[in-house]
């Protein structure tokens, strides 16, 4: 049996006990503090969305400069021009990748929302219409291409191949790259032209979509940013007219604008962006981003 305390040393234990119990709180609460505050540090962090024509060469941008900017964070997402129209539009992303130039009505929308749309011209491409090795056609003009994918023909034969029927493949109506080719093939750059695709045309939600339909079936047609082209496929070459000179994509024939296929490639912000998204924007214009922008198959702007 443990021996009776005196009456009066049991109140001096209780404080003791106490000064001891609020110590213990005080030092705990600073190291919880200095726990979270370094959990909090401020990051930069930049949120870029959209194109998926353009998704992989944000993606080598991204691990690029983030490999040389410590603590610097880049989330790249696709699903789209459109997607990443509709994000702008909102206000919820940072900066957006676009195949295609900003229409007025998501202009007009933005600045309903106040969003000040500001565009940045970032890469350039072609692109390029494909086929299955397979396939003996080489050489389509625009109009051909216009009526294919229209519906006005429906055998290889029709344009100098085989009797086979034309499988037509597109991306989805999201796609800038969707759009960018019903308003240059389609309707030949007419703003006045109301020619849809036919509705056989099977639409792709990705390149890799059209590449692996092309690469499988040889009665296929399809169209990709230059960039996403695999060698195992056909390129075919394109004249702007009849009797005009066929013309194969690459960035030289981008350059010279002899590929009537080529459109540039864009990054938007809500207005003049300012701090980290600045810093990126500007690197992403230099000579060492512009490397990768060759290296990835697209066409540098510098």
């Amino acid at each position: 049996m443990f021996p009776r305390l005196p009456a009066t040393i049991i109140p001096l234990m209780k404080h003791v006990l106490i000064l001891f119990l609020l110590s213990s709180f005080v030092i705990t609460s600073c190291g919880s503090s200095s726990n979270s505050s370094a959990s909090v540090s401020p990051s930069k962090y930049i949120e870029n969305k959209g194109s998926d024509t353009i998704v992989n060469l944000a993606l080598a941008w991204a691990e690029k400069y983030q490999s040389g900017h410590p603590g610097f964070r880049i989330s790249v997402t696709g699903g789209g021009s459109g997607t990443g129209m509709a994000a702008l539009i909102n206000n919820t992303v940072d900066i957006v990748n676009a195949s295609r130039r900003i229409k007025q009505e998501e202009i007009d929308e933005a600045k309903k929302n106040g969003v000040e749309p500001v565009e940045f011209i970032v890469a350039r491409d072609a692109i390029a219409v494909i086929v299955n090795p397979k396939n003996p056609v080489n050489e389509l003009t625009l109009q051909q291409l216009s009526d294919i994918y229209s519906g006005k023909y429906t055998n290889w034969l029709e344009v100098g191949g085989e009797d086979r029927p034309i499988v037509r493949l597109s991306r989805e109506t999201n796609s800038g790259t969707h759009v960018y080719f019903l308003e240059t093939v389609l309707r030949l750059g007419n703003k006045e032209d109301k020619t849809l695709f036919s509705t056989d045309t099977l639409l792709l939600p990705s390149s890799e979509g059209i590449i692996s339909e092309v690469r499988q079936n040889p009665n296929a047609l399809g169209y990709d940013g230059l960039g996403y082209v695999p060698d195992d496929l056909k390129t075919i070459a394109i004249a702007k007219e009849e009797g005009g000179a066929f013309v194969l994509p690459s960035i030289s024939t981008v350059n010279d604008k002899t590929y009537p296929i080529a459109r540039d490639l864009y990054m938007y912000t809500n207005g003049e962006p300012t701090g980290v998204v600045r810093e990126y924007l500007d690197w992403i214009l230099s000579a060492e981003a512009q490397q990768i922008v060759a290296e990835l198959g697209f066409v540098p702007v510098k």
